[in-house]
């Protein structure tokens, strides 16, 4: 099963299950989001890739409520759920589209994803890094959040299985489990110390990893 068709099924139970799945969700994407626009000037646009039901623009949205938001995902079904979020906002726009093979046209001065680009093979990211950089004016900023190996087999190990734990105790249902462990299989995972070499080498001046609790990190790029 692909990509698209895995996450149309879950698409309406998406965001009530996101706690469930990310222990460290107020800090992932509430209190790093809110870190991050402290620091920047209000972007005019915003992309966001692998954007799925919106959650990750909503949180940017409640700090720039005024920028304009070109929300991009391979599955309609999740953004039908963006589309209800942000029913009668005209500056949000969703875009059926697979941010892999190309970005959508315009300028951006932000770039956002968030637990999306984790599906792409090393040297897929590598390319569109260097994708995300030559769309970015100078200054401009690229936000990943996502999830992550350790750069140490042991270690990972010690990763997964809290995460799987979590996952287990959690209060979801089998059925919820089982779509995830399928998901799982889709996963190709680097470190964050190897992504923050990637996106070094496709020339952002500053790259950092501002957040990290075991399997989930936001590496925040300038250019």
């Amino acid at each position: 099963m692909d990509i698209k068709t895995q996450f149309n099924i879950i698409a309406e139970e998406y965001d009530k299950n996101r706690k469930k799945f990310i222990p460290c969700f107020d800090d992932y994407y509430k209190n790093t989001t809110k870190f991050i626009a402290e620091n920047i000037k209000q972007p005019e646009r915003i992309l966001d890739l692998g954007a799925g039901t919106g959650l990750l623009s909503y949180f940017w949205y409640l700090h720039y409520p005024e920028s304009e938001y070109v929300l991009v995902d391979i599955a309609d079904n999740m953004l039908d759920t963006a589309r209800k979020r942000f029913a009668g906002i005209n500056n949000v726009t969703c875009l059926v589209s697979d941010y892999s093979e190309g970005l959508p046209d315009g300028d951006f001065d932000t770039i956002v994803s968030a637990l999306s680009i984790h599906h792409l093979h090393d040297d897929e990211k590598i390319k569109l890094f260097a994708r995300i950089y030559d769309k970015l004016p100078q200054g401009g900023v690229f936000v990943n959040y996502d999830q992550f190996c350790a750069d140490q087999p042991e270690m990972n190990d010690w990763f997964n299985s809290r995460w799987e734990n979590h996952i287990e105790t959690g209060g979801l249902t089998d059925n919820d489990i089982s779509l995830w462990k399928e998901r799982r299989k889709l996963d190709k995972e680097c470190s964050v110390e190897r992504e923050v070499e990637m996106m070094s080498k496709c020339n952002f001046k500053i790259v950092k990893c501002v957040y990290l609790n075991q399997k989930f990190a936001v590496i925040a790029a300038i250019k």
